[in-house]
């Protein structure tokens, strides 16, 4: 069994410069200890280091995500079909044209957020 102490940490971490494109930003060199003892230096960016950190750690999660999502196609074929079918299985827009409209508006909005976040996550220099 593991214990708690046992994961990666962030050991250090430095401002390297801010940013000339992204008024208000900043470039981060984190210092990171792996579980197994290595050690490796990862770049990040953010308002403040703190942001940074947690840009940096959304990243890694949005890359877990996406292994899960790309390994397993059949979870995406399923959100995608009871997103659209959403309407239908709750009975809220019955035989009217709003079926169409929350069907596609809300793939469009999944669209929306993932576009979002992907700027989100990729914002540097």
């Amino acid at each position: 069994m593991k214990s708690k102490y046992e994961r990666r940490r962030a050991i250090d971490c430095k401002l390297i410069e801010k940013s000339k494109t992204h008024k208000g930003y900043c470039k981060y060199l984190v210092t990171i200890a792996e579980m197994d003892g290595t050690i490796h230096k990862q770049p990040c960016y953010g308002k403040d280091m703190q942001g940074a950190l947690s840009r940096l750690m959304n990243l890694e999660r949005t890359v877990k995500v996406e292994k899960k999502v790309m390994g397993n196609p059949f979870l995406f074929f399923i959100t995608w079909c009871l997103v659209m079918g959403w309407p239908a299985l709750t009975g809220t827009a019955v035989n009217t044209p709003y079926t169409l409209l929350y069907s596609f508006g809300g793939i469009i909005g999944l669209v929306i957020i993932g576009g979002w976040w992907h700027n989100y996550i990729n914002k540097k220099d």
